[in-house]
């Protein structure tokens, strides 16, 4: 599938690019514990990105320009559909925020680096993704049946929005039978390399960024179980750790991790796709991977880096 290495290609591609010192402060700086004015920020803040980006992208191409790209009215229309439900997801989380008595978060300076119309489709279909797998990571932390009921609502749009795009690239729609779920700092690892700054009056939230990994671009295009691939780690070491010889790629599931041991090769590690075991989830479509200095676990305390973002058969 040659949508699946550009999709990659355009993550990594940003994730370089992103600079070494971050200067997002302001939303990274940890909170104490997690509240759901935190979640709802914390939607907010993707539900920005995502509004923005296909704003950004309609201005940038007209109906003409995709017809030239061979994709009809329909699509088109489609498309300024689904930019018209970030923006409402935006108007409401907000509204919501408010009426709490919570500041909400605005919006901030992205760079999607969008060339063509293709590079938009596969990083509408990441960032899309994305969203899924940061809506079902963060339901089971809202305290507020009310607010969880919102938030699963606007998760099952986000899922449609995805198989959308994936059927487009002529990627299967709908990969596995479980979507996979992420945490905030694995989500927000992901989507930190789009935002150039925020305004310095937004509110902090509890998030950090992991240090990037990333598939490499050498990587086979059809990737399965048993396809052994090269994560990168640009611009740093993973050793470790302490009182160990391995750093292990752990394939996140919602049914628990899935371990490979990861080896050292110049500039990353090598990994091999494993087989999920018989009776959890399988690792299919989009998936996220992170490496990690235990073979039992995956938290904030035991991941070294990622998640890498791979596109699995």
């Amino acid at each position: 599938m040659k949508s699946t290495f550009f999709s990659l290609a355009a993550l990594a591609a940003v994730a370089v690019a992103a600079p070494a010192k971050n200067n997002l402060l302001a939303l990274r700086q940890a909170a104490p514990e997690i509240t759901d004015g935190d979640i709802l920020n914390y939607a907010l803040t993707l539900e920005h990105l995502e509004d923005k980006f296909y704003r950004e992208v309609l201005e940038q191409f007209s109906e003409s320009d995709f017809a030239a790209a061979g994709y009809d009215s329909t699509f088109y229309n489609n498309l300024q559909e689904i930019s018209s439900d970030e923006t409402t997801h935006v108007s409401f989380l907000t509204a919501a925020l408010t009426a709490a008595g919570v500041t909400p978060v605005q919006e901030c300076t992205y760079a999607f680096n969008i060339t063509d119309i293709n590079s938009f489709l596969v990083l509408s279909s990441v960032l899309e993704g994305v969203g899924v797998s940061a809506y079902l990571g963060a339901a089971a932390d809202i305290m507020s049946k009310a607010y969880l009921t919102a938030a699963g609502s606007i998760l099952t749009v986000e899922a449609r929005h995805s198989s959308y795009i994936r059927s487009t690239l002529k990627q299967s729609p709908f990969p596995s039978p479980f979507d996979v779920p992420l945490t905030l700092n694995q989500v927000y690892t992901l989507a930190a390399p789009f935002i150039v700054s925020c305004p310095e009056d937004n509110p902090a939230l509890p998030v950090k960024a992991f240090p990037t990994l990333v598939s490499s671009p050498s990587n086979p295009e059809n990737i399965t179980a048993g396809t052994t691939i090269i994560l990168e780690t640009r611009g740093y070491e993973v050793q470790p750790a302490p009182g160990s010889t391995q750093v292990y790629a752990a394939f996140i599931t919602v049914t628990g991790p899935v371990f490979a041991d990861a080896t050292a090769v110049d500039g990353g590690f090598s990994v091999t796709v494993p087989n999920a075991p018989e009776g959890s989830a399988g690792i299919a479509g989009q998936s996220y991977v992170v490496l990690t200095g235990c073979n039992t676990t995956v938290t904030d305390e035991t991941t070294v880096a990622g998640p890498a973002l791979l596109e699995i058969l």
